[in-house]
């Protein structure tokens, strides 16, 4: 027989995560963020809430009544509110964890442990189990013990000292901190997954909110560091290329242009500025004369875009193979003619929400709904039940 290394087609209903329990203590967005893509690939996840619920559920209430966080990042998953200071509760949640091939969970610093839950001692108890710990500052150093939500990080890794215009500082307009927590946990895990595949056993995955945008700032970090100056905050521009950014047509449209070499630099110059002498501009010779010049060089570009409609503009830049694009807004992305969407029933209505930003053999044609708070409580404490310990018989 001819061995052959060629994937083995699976049906579109075999996910790769299926069979795999996720058991995950988490609220807000980072940790329900991780567990979502899990349970998006075929994991089972279950969601420990407080009796109230998670804290994004109320959020706000834009989505059939629902909090659009929260109808987001918590699709498919089940949902068992329990008491954890009752020591019910907490054998079943510790049940769930014997049977679990991932433990998630983001509680404020130390909190997991003092129920009993440090990580390392559940690996201990069970040896397959992978564990994932979500903090805002990891467990080192002195801010270990401090809470972290996402514009306290963006402010504190220096975030928002390089994004948006001069003036006042603003925060990033998406939680791009538990975006990013959220993203590496689920890195973490998948690679955990495959690390137990080949020896057997689980291992810990700590991630932190503040880790993950340091190293989203790494070039401005190396930047500061080894090139003595930090990116200064320029708006719609770029802080190391030049030009990149929005210019105004004579009509008013804004269009969002980019250069990223000098044969594009060359095309631009002969063809959208109709300026071929400025490639012999020392000015303008290459990038880094072109950001020491900048004034000079995007104002060029600014006074020629302005004598331009935008239809002779994106003409012009098509012609050149420039990349464009258009500063859009909120509604226009909702309308937009690349966005591609999935239905999920909400409330008894069917909505629409973005599609995963990968496109896999085995992706559902629709969503499935997020839980109410406990939807499964019943079933779940049936499931897990902790059976009563049984006397013991005397004997004569």
């Amino acid at each position: 027989m001819i061995e052959t290394s060629a994937p083995i087609p699976a049906p579109r209903t075999i996910k790769p995560l299926q069979g795999l329990l996720v058991v995950a203590m988490e609220q807000a967005v980072a940790a329900p963020y991780c567990s979502s893509r899990l349970a998006d690939a075929g994991a089972r996840v279950i969601k420990i809430e407080r009796t109230e619920g998670d804290f994004a559920r109320g959020y706000d209430r834009h989505v059939q009544g629902e909090s659009s966080y929260f109808v987001w990042i918590n699709r498919g998953k089940e949902s068992i509110a329990l008491d954890l200071k009752d020591a019910k509760d907490l054998d079943i949640l510790k049940s769930m964890i014997a049977s679990a091939d991932v433990f998630l969970q983001n509680l404020a610093p130390g909190a997991a442990a003092r129920l009993g839950l440090c990580s390392m001692a559940l690996r201990e108890h069970h040896p397959r189990l992978i564990t994932c710990d979500i903090s805002g500052y990891g467990e080192h150093g002195s801010y270990q013990g401090m809470k972290a939500y996402d514009l306290l990080v963006q402010a504190e890794s220096g975030l928002i000292a390089v994004s948006g215009a001069p003036g006042e500082l603003g925060r990033i307009g998406v939680s791009l901190c538990d975006i990013s927590a959220g993203m590496n946990a689920l890195i973490g895990i998948q690679q955990a997954l495959m690390q137990r595949h080949l020896t057997g056993r689980g291992s810990g995955v700590h991630v932190s909110l503040f880790d993950s945008a340091a190293e989203l700032m790494s070039v401005p970090y190396l930047q500061g560091r080894y090139g003595g100056r930090a990116p200064e905050r320029v708006g719609l521009k770029h802080p190391s290329i030049t030009p990149y950014g929005v210019f105004v047509c004579a009509d008013g449209r804004e269009l969002v242009m980019s250069i990223q070499n000098e044969r594009e630099w060359q095309a631009f110059c002969q063809i959208v500025l109709q300026r071929p002498d400025l490639l012999q501009d020392p000015r303008c010779i290459h990038n880094d004369a072109r950001c020491e010049n900048r004034a000079f060089v995007d104002g060029l570009v600014a006074d020629v875009f302005a004598e331009l409609e935008s239809s002779e503009a994106i003409h012009r830049l098509t012609l050149a193979q420039t990349a464009y694009g258009n500063v859009n807004s909120v509604e226009d992305l909702i309308s937009h003619p690349q966005l591609r969407t999935r239905d999920m029933p909400v409330a008894g209505h069917t909505v629409k929400v973005p599609a995963l930003p990968w496109q896999v053999e085995w992706e559902d044609e629709s969503f499935p709904p997020a839980p109410g708070i406990d939807a499964q409580g019943k079933k779940i404490r049936m499931e897990f039940a902790v059976s009563a310990p049984q006397p013991v018989s005397k004997t004569h």
